[in-house]
């Protein structure tokens, strides 16, 4: 009598790396459907445009699914694959655009909030003001604050000072406190109350 193995989607992730290790497929598109939403999360907060996002992805995870022989189990797998995908989406911005890191003055193309902001700030609203930083800022503000990588880190993995990224991080926080302050302002409006 043969025994029913369990589905590629119920395995642990042990055992899915295993299967992929094998060269199996099928275990390689369930792995690729569990960690794609976070991971096209990590590349969009690096590349403005949901093409290039997705670009970096795919990418990624190439280079994931031809690496996995060098992942040895040290540190959670799917902080390996992020660590991956930071990589590719900064090569990919490297490619596209060259990172002006010591810029001293932000760019014209900074979005502005205007009146018809809504009144309450959501995840979403403060994740499009961190896409509208310029390049250099957003890259150092995501590896810094969101990604938790220390400036000596930012400073190796993008080939600048560490004084570089620490500037780049308070213009980057500046330029959000202002956007913050005006998106405040239009959606505060006081109620006047009748006696």
């Amino acid at each position: 009598m043969a025994t029913l193995l369990p589905s590629l989607s119920q395995l642990t992730e042990t055992d899915l790396l295993a299967e992929c290790r094998r060269g199996n497929p099928r275990a390689q598109k369930v792995l690729y459907d569990r960690l794609s939403p976070g991971m096209l999360s990590v590349c969009l907060r690096y590349l403005r445009h949901p093409e290039d996002a997705e670009e970096a992805l795919v990418l990624g995870f190439v280079k994931v699914f031809r690496a996995l022989a060098q992942y040895r189990g040290e540190g959670s797998f799917r902080g390996w694959v992020r660590r991956v995908m930071i990589n590719e989406a900064l090569g990919q911005l490297r490619r596209r655009q060259p990172l002006h890191l010591d810029i001293d003055e932000c760019h014209d193309g900074v979005a502005t909030i205007t009146a018809a902001a809504e009144s309450n700030l959501d995840t979403a609203d403060l994740l499009r003001l961190i896409q509208a930083l310029p390049a250099g800022y957003r890259t150092v503000f995501n590896l810094y604050a969101v990604e938790g990588y220390s400036h000596a880190e930012i400073a190796a993995l993008l080939g600048i000072s560490e004084g570089t990224s620490k500037s780049q991080l308070s213009k980057a926080r500046a330029l959000l406190q202002r956007q913050l302050a005006v998106l405040h302002s239009f959606s505060f409006q006081p109620q006047s109350y009748a006696a």
